[in-house]
């Protein structure tokens, strides 16, 4: 994207002040529409938060319960009622960490999986109504421009520089 597809044209640090300002005041608009379509979503009956935790098991293999808390920045006890949901119904197990035996890791089971794939398909499908009337381009560059802003915010909240000059890893969540 070059500065003159910018809705600013920002080419100045006046320009670009005026473009972190938008940003700046639409992201918690963003967070509320997010926090509102999940309550909405959560009325289904199922315990969406727990649900969400099987992205990052699905992407990074067996994890521990402890670094899947590190991970999704949540309070280590909430993450253990998540996952104690979870394997009740049948959709994590726990195996035995081969590096500490007194440990475990998480893995998805084969009904967590289907459950995880209904979830997606959920999200796809609303996502894809949401953005039925844009054009194919502006929806591939603001995917791909919102992958980076979470990349870069998921660093700075690691504690690392934004890596914005390198490409943009695809993650599923």
């Amino acid at each position: 994207m070059t500065a003159s597809d910018t809705p600013h044209g920002a080419t100045d640090a006046v320009g670009r002040l005026e473009d972190v300002r938008a940003l700046s005041n639409l992201l918690p608009r963003f967070m509320r529409a997010a926090a509102a379509h999940k309550s909405q979503l959560a009325t289904d009956g199922r315990d969406r938060a727990a649900l969400v935790l099987l992205f990052p098991i699905r992407r990074l293999g067996p994890l521990r319960q402890g670094a899947l808390a590190e991970l999704v920045h949540a309070d280590p006890s909430t993450v253990s009622r998540h996952v104690t949901t979870l394997v009740e119904q049948g959709l994590v197990s726990r195996i035995a960490d081969e590096s500490d035996g007194r440990a475990s890791r998480l893995v998805i089971t084969g009904t967590g999986q289907k459950a995880l794939e209904g979830l997606c398909k959920e999200r796809e499908s609303q996502l894809d109504r949401i953005t039925a009337t844009w054009d194919p381009a502006d929806l591939a560059i603001f995917a791909r421009l919102f992958g980076r802003l979470i990349d870069d915010l998921e660093a700075s909240l690691n504690g690392a520089s934004p890596t914005s000059a390198t490409p943009v890893q695809r993650r599923t969540r």
